[in-house]
């Protein structure tokens, strides 16, 4: 009996993945293993996969399979994070930084995982609060003003005590995993997934402090970052973007290739 008892689907909302559910199902028939998925995207396949609602899929798997692009790894990373789950990426997108797994391997890379010949690599997260609401994400969070409204006054703190004051645009804060996407276009530098940090960028930034303010603020995942914005207009401003770890697992098998 291996590791895995439940194995859960996350596919991409467009490409047919019918070659992958079949390689999938046949390795899981074998070992006895379940396969759900959520119900919206599992309900035009055939296979015997479990349909469950969003809520459930974390809650019942013990491995949760990506089969997209970076877009449909994010999604699989926000199922899993509450329950902890690893997830593992299977990239069938046209380019995909974040799976680590082509089709041709995914048999046994599913076998690594269930015979535990697999390791995890943890991805830190960002939690917004403001007054819609929390919010979790693990790539970047964009603060953008609304049109017809002045600059975003930005204030980052860490650990509570106030660390540079600006005006912009908008700003991007971004995890190393979020480092490549709207943080590198702003002008921000790229991490690898591993490092414990932050990347804060303005665009169309105005210092406001004496002497120039920084466009890029790399800051510490573990200093209890903050970020509060204000557009000095009405609600839902000002928000608070904390920078917390939230953690969540990706996995890959152990061969040294990889």
């Amino acid at each position: 009996m291996g590791l895995v008892k439940s194995v859960g689907l996350v596919l991409h909302p467009s490409r047919r993945c019918s070659e992958v559910l079949e390689t999938i199902g046949a390795w899981a028939v074998a070992r006895g293993i379940e396969v759900c998925g959520l119900a919206e995207e599992v309900a035009a396949y055939q296979y015997p996969i479990t349909p469950l609602e969003t809520a459930l899929v974390g809650q019942r798997a013990d491995l949760l399979v990506s089969l997209g692009g970076d877009g449909t790894m994010l999604r699989a990373l926000a199922l899993a994070q509450a329950h902890r789950v690893p997830v593992l990426g299977v990239n069938l997108g046209r380019l995909g930084f974040l799976p680590e797994i082509d089709p041709s391997d995914l048999d046994s890379a599913l076998c690594a995982v269930d015979e535990n010949r697999f390791t995890v690599e943890e991805r830190s997260g960002l939690q917004i609060t403001s007054a819609d609401g929390c919010a979790v994400a693990f790539n970047d969070i964009a603060l953008v003003r609304a049109p017809g409204r002045p600059m975003a006054a930005v204030e980052i703190h860490i650990e509570g005590h106030p660390f540079v004051r600006y005006a912009a645009d908008a700003v991007v804060v971004a995890t190393p995993t979020g480092s490549t996407a709207y943080s590198f276009a702003a002008g921000g530098p790229s991490h690898e997934p591993a490092q414990e940090l932050v990347a804060a960028d303005g665009a169309l930034i105005e210092t406001d402090v004496d002497g120039a303010g920084p466009d890029v603020v790399i800051l510490p995942s573990t200093a209890g970052t903050a970020a509060r914005t204000s557009t000095r207009s009405p609600p839902p401003w000002p928000a608070r973007v904390t920078a917390s770890y939230v953690p969540n697992r990706a996995a890959s098998d152990d061969r040294p290739d990889r």
